[in-house]
Protein backbone atom coordinates (compact mmCIF):
# COMPACT_ATOMS: atom_id res chain seq x y z
CA UNK A 1 0.00 0.00 0.00
CA UNK A 2 1.41 3.23 -0.91
CA UNK A 3 0.93 6.88 1.01
CA UNK A 4 -2.14 7.76 -1.88
CA UNK A 5 -4.06 4.68 -1.46
CA UNK A 6 -4.02 4.96 2.69
CA UNK A 7 -5.13 8.58 2.38
CA UNK A 8 -7.60 8.21 0.01
CA UNK A 9 -8.78 5.53 1.97
CA UNK A 10 -8.81 7.40 5.13
CA UNK A 11 -10.93 9.94 3.90
CA UNK A 12 -13.36 7.92 2.91
CA UNK A 13 -13.70 6.25 6.36
CA UNK A 14 -13.76 9.74 8.14
CA UNK A 15 -16.62 10.83 5.80
CA UNK A 16 -18.44 7.73 5.46
CA UNK A 17 -17.95 6.51 9.15
CA UNK A 18 -20.37 9.46 10.44
CA UNK A 19 -22.44 9.53 7.31
CA UNK A 20 -25.54 6.99 7.10
CA UNK A 21 -23.67 5.67 4.08
CA UNK A 22 -21.80 2.72 5.18
CA UNK A 23 -17.85 3.13 5.53
CA UNK A 24 -17.19 -0.67 5.48
CA UNK A 25 -19.14 -0.73 2.60
CA UNK A 26 -17.46 1.77 1.00
CA UNK A 27 -13.99 0.99 2.26
CA UNK A 28 -14.45 -2.41 0.04
CA UNK A 29 -15.85 -1.16 -3.19
CA UNK A 30 -13.44 2.03 -3.38
CA UNK A 31 -10.25 -0.28 -3.95
CA UNK A 32 -12.19 -2.93 -5.80
CA UNK A 33 -14.04 0.04 -8.47
CA UNK A 34 -10.09 1.42 -8.54
CA UNK A 35 -8.21 -1.86 -9.30
CA UNK A 36 -6.49 -1.88 -5.48
CA UNK A 37 -5.57 -4.74 -3.49
CA UNK A 38 -7.87 -5.21 -0.92
CA UNK A 39 -6.39 -3.34 2.18
CA UNK A 40 -7.98 -5.67 4.95
CA UNK A 41 -9.38 -5.82 7.94
CA UNK A 42 -6.76 -4.43 10.02
CA UNK A 43 -6.12 -1.60 8.39
CA UNK A 44 -10.13 -0.69 8.10
CA UNK A 45 -9.98 -1.13 11.56
CA UNK A 46 -6.83 1.60 11.90
CA UNK A 47 -8.83 4.10 10.56
CA UNK A 48 -11.61 3.42 12.82
CA UNK A 49 -9.19 4.31 15.89
CA UNK A 50 -8.58 8.02 13.98
CA UNK A 51 -12.82 8.41 13.65
CA UNK A 52 -12.82 7.23 17.50
CA UNK A 53 -10.41 9.48 18.63
CA UNK A 54 -12.69 12.31 16.55
CA UNK A 55 -15.82 11.57 18.52
CA UNK A 56 -13.61 11.80 21.58
CA UNK A 57 -12.63 15.53 21.03
CA UNK A 58 -15.18 16.54 19.48
CA UNK A 59 -17.48 14.70 22.31
CA UNK A 60 -14.72 15.65 24.60
CA UNK A 61 -16.95 17.27 27.66
CA UNK A 62 -20.34 15.03 27.32
CA UNK A 63 -17.95 12.33 27.81
CA UNK A 64 -16.14 13.51 30.87
CA UNK A 65 -19.22 14.32 32.15
CA UNK A 66 -21.06 11.23 31.51
CA UNK A 67 -17.33 9.24 32.63
CA UNK A 68 -17.98 11.13 36.10
CA UNK A 69 -21.23 10.43 36.51
CA UNK A 70 -20.78 7.09 35.91
CA UNK A 71 -17.97 6.64 38.58
CA UNK A 72 -20.08 8.34 40.72
CA UNK A 73 -23.26 6.02 40.04
CA UNK A 74 -20.89 3.32 41.27
CA UNK A 75 -19.55 4.90 44.34
CA UNK A 76 -22.09 7.54 45.53
CA UNK A 77 -25.24 5.55 43.92
CA UNK A 78 -26.14 9.38 42.69
CA UNK A 79 -27.65 8.68 39.02
CA UNK A 80 -28.59 11.80 36.93
CA UNK A 81 -28.89 11.89 32.65
CA UNK A 82 -25.24 11.72 32.19
CA UNK A 83 -25.08 8.84 34.09
CA UNK A 84 -27.63 6.80 32.27
CA UNK A 85 -26.16 8.04 29.43
CA UNK A 86 -22.88 6.32 30.56
CA UNK A 87 -24.16 3.38 30.99
CA UNK A 88 -26.68 3.38 27.97
CA UNK A 89 -23.42 3.58 25.62
CA UNK A 90 -21.69 0.48 27.45
CA UNK A 91 -24.80 -1.48 27.23
CA UNK A 92 -25.71 -0.89 23.90
CA UNK A 93 -22.27 -1.99 22.83
CA UNK A 94 -22.56 -5.46 24.36
CA UNK A 95 -24.30 -6.52 21.64
CA UNK A 96 -22.18 -5.53 18.91
CA UNK A 97 -19.08 -6.80 21.09
CA UNK A 98 -20.68 -10.03 21.04
CA UNK A 99 -21.67 -10.26 17.52
CA UNK A 100 -18.02 -9.38 16.52
CA UNK A 101 -16.47 -12.39 18.50
CA UNK A 102 -18.99 -14.98 16.93
CA UNK A 103 -18.69 -13.71 13.61
CA UNK A 104 -15.30 -12.65 12.98
CA UNK A 105 -14.40 -15.35 10.19
CA UNK A 106 -17.16 -14.26 7.95
CA UNK A 107 -17.29 -10.77 8.40
CA UNK A 108 -13.38 -10.93 7.03
CA UNK A 109 -14.36 -13.12 4.57
CA UNK A 110 -17.68 -13.79 2.88
CA UNK A 111 -19.12 -10.46 4.30
CA UNK A 112 -16.82 -8.81 1.85
CA UNK A 113 -18.71 -9.14 -0.53
CA UNK A 114 -19.66 -6.59 -3.31
CA UNK A 115 -23.24 -7.83 -4.24
CA UNK A 116 -24.03 -7.93 -0.30
CA UNK A 117 -23.06 -4.56 0.38
CA UNK A 118 -25.43 -3.73 -2.65
CA UNK A 119 -28.59 -4.87 -1.04
CA UNK A 120 -27.95 -3.75 2.24
CA UNK A 121 -27.34 -0.42 0.99
CA UNK A 122 -30.62 -0.41 -0.68
CA UNK A 123 -32.35 -1.99 2.37
CA UNK A 124 -30.97 0.42 5.08
CA UNK A 125 -31.29 2.90 2.80
CA UNK A 126 -34.89 2.99 2.53
CA UNK A 127 -35.69 2.00 6.15
CA UNK A 128 -33.65 5.06 7.69
CA UNK A 129 -35.60 7.64 5.26
CA UNK A 130 -39.08 5.50 6.28
CA UNK A 131 -37.83 5.70 10.21
CA UNK A 132 -36.71 9.46 9.60
CA UNK A 133 -39.97 10.57 7.68
CA UNK A 134 -42.64 9.01 10.35
CA UNK A 135 -40.86 9.02 13.22
CA UNK A 136 -42.28 10.98 15.71
CA UNK A 137 -38.48 13.21 16.49
CA UNK A 138 -39.62 14.55 19.80
CA UNK A 139 -37.30 12.58 22.16
CA UNK A 140 -34.30 14.20 23.31
CA UNK A 141 -30.85 12.37 24.26
CA UNK A 142 -32.52 12.24 28.15
CA UNK A 143 -35.30 11.03 27.23
CA UNK A 144 -33.59 7.44 26.33
CA UNK A 145 -34.80 4.38 28.22
CA UNK A 146 -32.87 1.14 29.06
CA UNK A 147 -35.43 -1.14 26.01
CA UNK A 148 -34.39 2.46 23.53
CA UNK A 149 -30.57 1.12 24.49
CA UNK A 150 -31.29 -2.62 23.71
CA UNK A 151 -32.81 -1.93 20.74
CA UNK A 152 -30.20 0.71 19.47
CA UNK A 153 -27.60 -1.49 20.76
CA UNK A 154 -28.99 -4.53 18.82
CA UNK A 155 -29.39 -2.42 15.71
CA UNK A 156 -25.54 -1.64 16.09
CA UNK A 157 -24.34 -5.04 15.99
CA UNK A 158 -26.22 -5.88 12.02
CA UNK A 159 -23.60 -2.68 11.18
CA UNK A 160 -21.05 -5.45 11.14
CA UNK A 161 -22.55 -6.62 7.59
CA UNK A 162 -20.89 -4.65 5.45
CA UNK A 163 -23.13 -2.05 3.51
CA UNK A 164 -25.27 -1.39 6.29
CA UNK A 165 -23.66 1.69 8.24
CA UNK A 166 -22.84 1.81 12.09
CA UNK A 167 -24.67 5.63 12.24
CA UNK A 168 -26.86 4.87 9.61
CA UNK A 169 -28.49 2.04 11.47
CA UNK A 170 -28.31 3.51 15.09
CA UNK A 171 -29.90 6.75 13.42
CA UNK A 172 -32.63 4.36 12.30
CA UNK A 173 -33.69 2.68 15.35
CA UNK A 174 -33.38 6.08 17.14
CA UNK A 175 -35.29 7.90 14.74
CA UNK A 176 -37.96 5.22 14.94
CA UNK A 177 -38.14 5.40 18.62
CA UNK A 178 -39.17 9.07 18.24
CA UNK A 179 -36.01 10.79 19.01
CA UNK A 180 -35.47 13.87 17.32
CA UNK A 181 -32.43 13.86 14.40
CA UNK A 182 -30.11 15.67 16.45
CA UNK A 183 -30.35 13.64 18.99
CA UNK A 184 -30.33 10.13 17.11
CA UNK A 185 -26.95 11.15 15.56
CA UNK A 186 -25.50 12.45 19.00
CA UNK A 187 -26.68 9.33 20.69
CA UNK A 188 -25.17 7.29 17.86
CA UNK A 189 -21.86 8.94 17.82
CA UNK A 190 -21.25 8.51 21.51
CA UNK A 191 -21.97 4.94 20.90
CA UNK A 192 -19.54 4.54 18.52
CA UNK A 193 -16.60 5.24 20.87
CA UNK A 194 -16.26 2.06 22.67
CA UNK A 195 -16.84 -0.11 19.36
CA UNK A 196 -14.54 1.63 17.52
CA UNK A 197 -11.77 1.82 19.88
CA UNK A 198 -11.99 -1.88 20.84
CA UNK A 199 -11.71 -2.88 17.15
CA UNK A 200 -9.02 -0.74 16.60
CA UNK A 201 -6.88 -1.74 19.37
CA UNK A 202 -7.70 -5.24 18.85
CA UNK A 203 -6.26 -4.43 14.98
CA UNK A 204 -2.97 -2.72 16.22
CA UNK A 205 -2.51 -6.13 18.46
CA UNK A 206 -3.14 -8.47 15.58
CA UNK A 207 -1.07 -6.71 13.27
CA UNK A 208 2.31 -5.91 16.11
CA UNK A 209 1.72 -9.81 16.35
CA UNK A 210 2.25 -10.83 13.18
CA UNK A 211 6.02 -11.80 12.60
CA UNK A 212 5.27 -10.69 8.93
CA UNK A 213 4.35 -7.09 9.77
CA UNK A 214 6.69 -4.50 8.37
CA UNK A 215 7.28 -0.64 9.24
CA UNK A 216 6.41 0.75 6.08
CA UNK A 217 2.98 -1.24 7.01
CA UNK A 218 2.74 0.56 10.10
CA UNK A 219 3.48 3.88 8.86
CA UNK A 220 0.88 3.48 6.23
CA UNK A 221 -1.94 2.64 8.91
CA UNK A 222 -0.80 5.58 11.03
CA UNK A 223 -0.87 8.07 8.65
CA UNK A 224 -4.26 6.67 7.96
CA UNK A 225 -5.42 7.35 11.78
CA UNK A 226 -4.39 10.85 11.52
CA UNK A 227 -6.12 11.61 8.29
CA UNK A 228 -9.33 9.89 9.12
CA UNK A 229 -9.75 11.21 12.65
CA UNK A 230 -8.85 14.93 11.12
CA UNK A 231 -11.24 14.08 8.32
CA UNK A 232 -14.33 12.59 10.87
CA UNK A 233 -13.94 15.65 13.06
CA UNK A 234 -15.19 18.01 10.31
CA UNK A 235 -17.73 15.52 8.88
CA UNK A 236 -19.46 15.47 12.51
CA UNK A 237 -19.33 19.07 12.73
CA UNK A 238 -21.39 19.46 9.43
CA UNK A 239 -23.05 16.68 9.31
CA UNK A 240 -25.04 17.57 13.00
CA UNK A 241 -26.05 20.87 11.04
CA UNK A 242 -26.90 19.45 7.87
CA UNK A 243 -29.15 16.52 9.19
CA UNK A 244 -31.43 18.93 10.90
CA UNK A 245 -32.44 21.24 8.01
CA UNK A 246 -32.31 18.31 5.38
CA UNK A 247 -32.80 14.93 6.64
CA UNK A 248 -32.40 11.60 5.43
CA UNK A 249 -33.82 12.03 2.27
CA UNK A 250 -30.32 12.60 0.35
CA UNK A 251 -28.57 9.51 2.16
CA UNK A 252 -31.55 7.48 0.72
CA UNK A 253 -30.75 8.46 -2.63
CA UNK A 254 -27.15 7.97 -2.49
CA UNK A 255 -27.54 4.77 -1.42
CA UNK A 256 -29.89 3.38 -3.71
CA UNK A 257 -27.57 4.74 -6.68
CA UNK A 258 -24.66 3.65 -5.14
CA UNK A 259 -26.33 0.09 -4.64
CA UNK A 260 -27.20 0.31 -8.37
CA UNK A 261 -23.82 1.52 -9.32
CA UNK A 262 -22.49 -2.01 -7.37
CA UNK A 263 -24.93 -4.68 -9.24
CA UNK A 264 -24.15 -2.85 -12.81
CA UNK A 265 -20.73 -3.62 -12.03
CA UNK A 266 -20.24 -6.76 -10.26
CA UNK A 267 -23.39 -8.40 -11.45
Amino acid sequence: MDPIQSVVLAIVQGISEFLPISSSGHLILVPRFLGWEDQGLAFDAATHVGTATAVLLYFRQDLWRMFVAGLRSVTHREWNADARLAWGVVLGTIPVGLAGLLFKDRIETAFRNPMLVAANLAIFGILLWLADRYGRGRREVSDIQWKDVAIIGAAQALALVPGTSRSGVTMTAALALGLTRHAAARFSFLLSVPATTLAGLLAVYDFVSEPAAQEASFAMMALAVVVSGVTGYLTIHYLLKFIQKVGMAPFMVYRLVLAGVVVWAFA
